[in-house]
């Protein structure tokens, strides 16, 4: 039986669920090796993919988290000399979290073995069909942004 249209979108959309579900259980197997979750994992990612120092609230949202979810991960990070926090001369209260040294050099261990696995994948999946992906994950993301964001 074909479905309709938007029952495609519901299935689509269960697939995404159960696909996070999925990633988070296997990156927290993958990053396990260097000390850290998936959710950690995340927060070093936003900081070296942004080249520049953030705020929890800025890396909360450029993960797709929450700020309480982002503060709580970056002060472990802290904690364990992976993140720094610095005076953010714009908001006393929102301080600017940028990767240490060390935190540096953890997140390139991560993305050389990442960049292994995504070559790996690569050999499963065409380039067209990982543009309509991302293209469809864009609007399903635009389609559900909040007043907040």
């Amino acid at each position: 039986m074909r479905l309709s249209k938007p029952e495609y979108v519901t299935e689509t959309v269960l697939a995404v669920f159960r696909t996070y579900g999925r990633l988070i259980d296997w990156g927290d197997r993958f990053v396990a090796p260097f000390g850290l979750t998936s959710a950690r994992w995340k927060m070093l990612g936003a900081l070296a993919l942004s080249h520049q120092p953030l705020t929890a609230p800025q890396v909360a949202a450029s993960m797709g988290v929450s700020r309480q979810g982002a503060q709580k991960q970056l002060s472990s990070l802290i904690m364990d000399g992976l993140v720094a926090k610095h005076p953010n001369p714009h908001h006393q209260r929102s301080p600017l979290c940028q990767l240490t040294p060390k935190g540096t050099e953890i997140y390139a261990a991560i993305e050389h073995s990442w960049n292994a696995h995504a070559e790996e994948l690569c050999a499963d999946l065409n380039l067209d069909d990982i543009l309509a992906a991302q293209r469809v994950l864009a609007t399903l993301y635009e389609k559900h942004a909040t007043n907040a964001e």
